[in-house]
């Protein structure tokens, strides 16, 4: 079976049908491939895991003006996902952001957590749209509280890289409960 993953860059995600022996496919602009360019594919989609950058949309980022084209810039990258999905018709699809501006677009969620609801000590409310099994949690402590901030401050690429990865103890329940 395939597993699309759009946006992933760090491959977490996608990692437990990788390790379950699904074909994995990830597009990532920073692997050289623009969701934006996909095209009609050529074998059964069984389930789409799509991360858009979150840049524009996230409300830790509110203070910083973002311009029109920004916006669209951003929302054109949703867009492509989403019509990906429509053309594949997947068994299932998810698509990730953190709590923000999103919401305006999509609508609300279908679901909300924190990596603590998953296993991982910290907090970075993440938001979920799609038609998806929802995972069942196994919460734990933030005891980490948000190190998006205490440890993965800054505007370089690799702390954005850091702060974009998706929490470990949720990709491996995500998975469990979307085979």
């Amino acid at each position: 079976m395939i597993i699309l993953s759009l946006c992933d860059y760090s491959g977490i995600w996608s990692r437990p049908y990788e390790e379950a022996g699904y074909l994995v496919i990830r597009v990532d602009l920073k692997h050289g491939h623009d969701v934006r360019l996909m095209e009609f594919p050529k074998q059964r989609i069984h389930g789409v895991i799509m991360a858009p950058p979150c840049t524009v949309f996230a409300s830790s980022g509110a203070r910083w003006e973002r311009s029109r084209e920004d916006m669209i810039e951003g929302l054109s990258v949703v867009d492509a996902c989403l019509r990906y999905v429509a053309i594949c018709n997947p068994q299932w699809w998810v698509l990730e952001n953190p709590i923000g501006k999103l919401a305006r677009y999509l609508g609300p969620p279908a679901m909300r957590f924190d990596p603590c609801d998953f296993g991982d000590p910290y907090t970075k409310r993440t938001c979920l749209w799609g038609t998806f099994t929802k995972p069942q949690p196994t919460k734990v402590t933030p005891t980490l509280g948000s190190k998006m901030h205490t440890q993965y401050g800054g505007k370089s690429e690799r702390t954005k890289e850091l702060r974009s990865a998706t929490p470990e103890g949720f990709a491996r329940a995500f998975f469990e409960a979307n085979p």
